[in-house]
């Protein structure tokens, strides 16, 4: 039985059959929206399936009396959901994790010494490597990132579900003073860079689509968006502790 199957029978048994049942279709476009951003070691079924399990979590909790709208609520908690076992089963090796952070501390000390966006080049020395081989880093980085702009986001998707239902207003603010943030920090990425990320997020372009666009090729667009990731990590250091 698959786990959509296995989620409809549970939600039967528990009367929330029809929400379920209804939504099971936002369920496989999340999860299909989700993948197109993940490694061939991501399974759609198992997206799908612990993407059912936010869902049954969403029927159970739904309050229609709070005002939002299930779909609004559900979607927040199936795609929490899937993040939830993608952070379950992290397949990154460490290397990787600590590249990454390596990467944005050398960004942000060279942003503190020369007072402006620090070049590629200055980074890589910073690091102590040749250029190639800080691409290299960008590019394993990129390919290692799992939950991408929600790494920054840290806790929004939940204060979201929290604002559906019952989040304080310190939380709400507290929400809006880091997206305020976030949003006035890409504004001063280097062009290209806020570029890419508009393409990526806003547009919702994928990398080969935004390398057509900007005349590049894939893997040089993975290492511009692996670059603003870090630079964007670096100036919001303070929120992230």
């Amino acid at each position: 039985m698959s786990g959509v199957n296995k989620a409809l029978a549970y939600a039967r048994q528990q009367g929330s059959h029809q929400l379920v049942e209804r939504h099971a279709g936002l369920v496989r476009r999340i999860a299909q929206h989700l993948l197109a951003r993940l490694p061939d070691s991501v399974l759609l079924d198992d997206l799908i399936q612990s993407g059912m399990v936010g869902l049954l979590e969403a029927a159970r909790n739904f309050d229609a009396a709070k005002g939002a709208s299930f779909e609004t609520f559900a979607g927040i908690r199936i795609r929490g959901a899937m993040l939830d076992e993608i952070r379950r089963g992290d397949w990154v090796p460490r290397s990787v994790h600590r590249n990454s952070r390596q990467i944005a501390e050398a960004i942000a000390a060279v942003q503190r010494r020369e007072g402006r966006n620090a070049q590629d080049r200055e980074v890589a020395q910073e690091l102590g490597v040749e250029l190639d081989a800080y691409y290299a880093m960008l590019l394993d980085a990129n390919n290692g990132k799992i939950l991408e702009m929600e790494e920054f986001e840290s806790g929004v998707d939940s204060h979201a579900e929290q604002g559906v239902h019952s989040a304080s207003p310190f939380e709400e603010m507290s929400r809006a003073r880091f997206l305020r943030a976030l949003s006035n920090h890409i504004k001063t990425l280097p062009e290209r860079e806020a570029l890419v990320l508009s393409l990526y997020y806003d547009e919702e372009l994928n990398l080969k689509e935004i390398g057509q666009v900007l005349d590049v090729s894939e893997s040089r667009v993975s290492q511009i968006h692996s670059q603003a990731m870090h630079r964007l990590r670096a100036r919001l250091r303070d929120w992230q502790n």
